[in-house]
C-alpha cells in the first residue's frame, strides 16, 4: 500500500550547504548574513520595497496589526473561512474580529464587505462605526486561501472610500501574481498597506517555521523591523523605546529560505503538473475541483475537491477510507466564529463560508509528488465514489 502524505516540505536544493555554512561560522540566532541574503532575496522575487524576516507567520500577522494602529476595542473585518492564526493576532491586541463571507475564490467577497459598511455602519469623519454597537472598525485582513487571490482592485477601492487600513495574510500565497492590464505581475503580499507569508512546513516553500512581513510604507517597515528586535535603540546599551517582540528569524532558519525561494518557480511548475493530473482525471468522472482566478498565476499551494452529498459516501466517510488506503486527506478548517473564543463575535451573512466549509476536501499535494502518485489518488477517490 503507498503512503501519501497532504503536504510536506520539498528540501532538494543548497538547504544542507547553506545550513552548514551558518554551523561552521557559529551565526545561528536571529542575526547573520542569511537573514539579510532572505529578506533580500524575498524583496526582489516579490518586487517589494523591503522586508522583515520573522518567526511565524502569526508574529508578521501581529507586528502588521499593532503598525496598522490596532488596539484595545477596534474591530477588524475578517473571513471565517481561514486558519485561525488570520485571526488571534487581533485578539492579542485586545480588539475584535467581525467575519465577512466569502465568494467562489474562498476569499472575502467585495460585494458582501461593501454592503456590509454601507448598511451596517457609519461612516463619520474618516472613521467608521458599526451602527449595532458604536465599535469602531479599524482594518481589513483579507487571506490568500490556498494560493488564490482576492478582488484587491475592488477591496482596496472600497477600503480607500472608508479610509480602512488593509491587511492581506498571503501565508499561503508566496509565488502566486496577478497579471495586469498592462501585462506586468505583481506579487501575492504587495497588494495592500501590508503583506504577509508563512514558511511553515507544509507551505509549498519552509524553513521550517518562520514568516516575513511586507509594507508599502518604508518608515512602517523599520519600525516593524525595530518592533521585532525587542525595540532595542542602543544594542550595546540595551536601551528599549518602546515594549518589542523577539520575533526575528534565526540565521539558519534564513539559509533554509534562500535555498527554498532558489527553487520556488520549480515548485510553482510541480503544483500545476499535478493539479492539471487531478483535474483531466475528475473532470472526466464528476468530480469537482477548486478552481482558481482567472486573471491569475496561483501557485496552487492546496488542491481541494467538492464532495457533493448525493455521494455514496459522506465527505468524512471518503476521507477516513481513504486513510485506510495510505492517503492522508483533510476538511477545510472549522470555522473562527464557530470557534469558543470567537462565539460571541460578530458576523455577517455567510452563506458561501458554509456552502464550502462542508464540501472540501483537500488531497495529497507535495511539490516532490508523482504525476504516478497524484493518477493512484484519483482513481482510488473515483473508486469510493463508485462503492468500489
Amino acid at each position: 500500500m503507498k503512503n501519501i502524505p497532504l503536504s510536506i516540505p520539498n528540501v532538494c536544493g543548497n538547504e544542507v550547504k547553506y545550513v552548514s555554512e551558518t554551523l561552521a561560522d557559529g551565526w545561528i540566532s536571529a542575526v547573520g548574513p542569511y537573514v539579510s541574503k532572505f529578506e533580500n532575496a524575498m524583496k526582489e522575487y516579490i518586487g517589494s520595497n523591503g522586508a522583515v524576516a520573522v518567526a511565524s507567520g502569526s508574529a508578521a500577522l501581529h507586528l502588521a496589526y499593532l503598525e496598522a494602529g490596532v488596539g484595545l476595542g477596534d474591530v477588524v473585518l475578517v473571513p471565517a473561512l481561514t486558519f485561525i492564526a488570520s485571526v488571534n493576532p487581533v485578539a492579542y491586541l485586545k480588539a475584535e474580529p467581525y467575519f465577512i463571507d466569502v465568494d467562489d475564490t474562498l476569499c472575502m467577497d467585495p460585494v458582501k464587505l461593501e454592503a456590509f459598511l454601507t448598511n451596517k455602519c457609519l461612516f463619520e469623519n474618516g472613521i467608521v462605526k458599526i451602527k449595532e454597537n458604536n465599535k469602531r472598525v479599524k482594518a481589513i485582513c483579507v487571506v490568500d486561501i490556498f494560493g488564490n487571490l482576492a478582488d484587491y482592485e475592488r477591496i482596496n477601492e472600497i477600503a480607500s472610500k472608508y479610509n480602512l487600513v488593509v491587511i492581506e495574510d498571503a501565508a499561503e500565497a508566496v509565488g502566486s501574481y496577478q497579471i495586469k492590464s498592462d501585462g506586468t505581475k505583481q506579487y501575492a503580499g504587495t497588494f495592500t498597506d501590508y503583506g504577509c507569508f508563512s514558511f511553515n512546513g507544509n507551505k509549498i516553500m519552509s524553513t521550517g517555521g518562520g514568516g516575513m512581513v511586507f509594507a508599502k510604507d518604508t518608515e512602517h517597515l523599520e519600525h516593524i523591523r525595530f518592533l521585532s528586535t525587542q525595540a532595542k535603540s542602543n544594542a550595546w546599551y540595551f536601551y528599549h523605546d518602546e515594549v518589542g517582540f523577539n520575533y526575528r528569524l534565526s540565521n539558519t532558519a534564513a539559509a533554509i529560505g534562500v535555498a527554498q525561494l532558489e527553487n520556488l518557480e520549480n515548485f510553482v511548475k510541480q503544483k500545476h503538473i499535478l493539479y492539471d493530473t487531478y483535474k483531466a482525471i475528475f473532470e472526466k468522472n464528476g468530480i469537482e475541483m477548486l478552481s482558481f482566478r482567472d486573471n491569475i498565476r496561483a501557485n496552487k499551494w492546496f488542491f481541494s475537491i467538492l464532495w457533493n452529498e448525493d455521494n455514496k459516501l459522506s465527505r468524512d466517510e471518503l476521507m477516513a477510507k481513504l486513510k485506510e488506503r495510505g492517503i492522508e486527506t483533510r476538511p477545510v478548517w472549522g470555522l473562527i466564529n464557530e470557534q469558543k473564543p470567537y462565539q460571541n463575535c460578530g458576523h455577517d451573512d455567510l452563506e458561501r463560508t458554509y456552502y464550502y466549509k462542508n464540501k472540501i476536501v483537500n488531497i495529497p499535494c507535495s511539490t516532490n509528488l508523482t504525476v504516478e502518485d497524484a493518477e493512484y489518488v484519483a482513481n482510488e477517490i473515483i473508486k469510493l465514489k463508485n462503492g468500489e
